[in-house]
């Protein structure tokens, strides 16, 4: 199995610690890792702001040095979705082969395909588990509450494996927690205040860690908790599955 790592644009200009983490966790399990040098944005700021056209290109440049994985693996659910969702319009157009097929969410590649009932980590603290929108409604990562289904969270099947680790559960925590990409920008005053009911909800719970699989989402509310002086801290969740 060869696998080919996407580094999102946030991950790569501001946390290169979650790309690291995503790496050395695939090569503990033995996986043949390769990370293109030449791999750019996927697209996705473009086409969320309607530019569809101009996404293309990018598009392009990341089918050309993907195609060559049995996989694409990528820890961020909102870069996925985009691949997964847009990618098989624009190359059915072109007749050309999307890698849309082949490119996974971290948590979901390991739940799905590597399916992993063991994973050797130590994390010995409450920890909240933060359900990104693209996630939780695109990937399917979680169940949603508005669809009245069966409960089920991959995030915390994998997250039950860790050692030490409590999970707490809170209450509406499958609301988005504001940050949206540019609605955060040109909505300033709305997302601010969906990040502290977020917040707020968590806090009375007296967790140490708050996780998830978009670092950007994570990103928002930690800006928040910095704002606000709260005691909290801010966590990929691959950080914690390689934490040892």
């Amino acid at each position: 199995m060869k696998v080919g790592l996407f580094i999102p644009c946030y991950i790569d200009q501001f946390y290169p610690q979650v790309g690291i983490a995503v790496f050395q966790f695939l090569k503990k399990r033995h996986i043949e890792v390769d990370y293109p040098l030449a791999q750019t944005c996927c697209g996705q700021p473009l086409a969320n702001s309607g530019m569809a056209r101009e996404s293309e290109k990018y598009a392009n440049r990341f089918n050309e040095l993907f195609s060559k994985y049995d996989y694409v693996v990528c820890p961020s659910g909102s870069c996925v979705l985009h691949v997964r969702k847009h990618f098989p319009q624009i190359f059915e157009n072109q007749k050309t082969f999307s890698v849309a097929s082949i490119t996974y969410e971290f948590v979901e590649f390991l739940h799905d395909i590597l399916k992993l009932d063991s994973i050797e980590a130590t994390f010995p603290y409450r920890v909240a588990v933060l359900q990104s929108c693209h996630g939780l409604r695109g990937l399917r990562l979680a169940s949603s509450s508005e669809l009245k289904i069966t409960y089920f969270s991959k995030n915390e099947n994998l997250l039950k494996q860790v050692e030490g680790l409590k999970l707490i559960q809170n209450e509406n925590a499958d609301e988005c927690c504001g940050f949206g990409g540019t609605f955060s920008v040109f909505e300033e005053t709305i997302s601010v205040q969906m990040g502290l009911e977020k917040l707020k909800m968590i806090q009375k719970n007296h967790v140490d860690f708050i996780t998830g699989n978009d670092i950007s989402c994570l990103m928002h509310l930690e800006g928040l908790a910095k704002r606000e002086n709260l005691k909290l801290k801010f966590i990929h969740i691959a950080e914690i599955l390689n934490f040892s």
